[in-house]
């Protein structure tokens, strides 16, 4: 496939999980908040000089090269390395930016009032990752040796309703089984990393399904 071909077949999917456009970069910090999405989920790539309907409007990408590296190097923590590409379409320029998923998670980056915080990519959105959310990335980085757990009652009250309901939200957690915040997600970060439940958003709501 040649690279214009190759390029436009990218634009063509829209903004998805994997990818979000950029007509230009301004603020090192918000441009932070995608990578530090991107990298706390599976990796992505922004297109950069591509409006959000998918018209190629084009970019000066020495410019955004060094915007995007401030905000990987400086408004990322910990800081990533992020891989830049750039293609030529109907003589404008495209800056493709490559996201590794991290391997030290989460990463955090700074909200508008300068509190670092960790964001997550869902569908074509960046979004705030509750706390619960960010222990289970936490943990995923942290826990190298496997996960222990001894199933409870609790645990197969939980999985059970899981499995009858569909899902259930972090906040209805504890009072299903009412026990404390600390000890709901405390099975819920073992349950994660045994492959048994994950997390997904739906409406801005934080929500707990068996994994398939």
């Amino acid at each position: 496939m040649k690279k214009t071909d190759y390029i436009l077949s990218l634009i063509a999917h829209g903004e998805h999980e994997h990818q979000d456009f950029k007509y230009q970069i301004s603020d090192a910090r918000k441009i932070a908040r995608s990578i530090a999405a991107f990298a706390n989920n599976s990796g992505g790539r922004l297109l950069i000089g591509v409006k959000d309907n998918g018209n190629i409007a084009g970019v000066k990408s020495d410019e955004e090269i060094y915007m995007i590296e401030q905000a990987a190097e400086m408004y990322c923590s910990p800081s990533q390395t992020v891989h830049f590409s750039i293609y030529n379409v109907e003589g404008k320029s495209i800056l493709k930016v490559d996201i590794d998923e991290a391997i030290d998670k989460p990463v955090k980056a700074k909200d508008d009032n300068n509190r670092w915080r960790t964001y997550y990519r869902v569908a074509d959105e960046n979004i705030l990752a509750s706390g619960t959310h960010v222990k289970v990335l936490k943990h995923s980085s942290d826990n190298n040796q496997g996960t222990a757990i001894s199933f409870t009652e609790k645990e197969r009250e939980f999985l059970d309703y899981l499995n009858n309901h569909g899902g259930i939200t972090i906040s209805n957690v504890k009072q299903l089984l009412h026990c404390s915040q600390i000890a709901a997600d405390e099975m819920i970060v073992n349950l994660c990393a045994l492959g048994i439940v994950e997390i997904n958003y739906h409406d801005s709501e934080c929500l707990l399904t068996l994994k398939d």
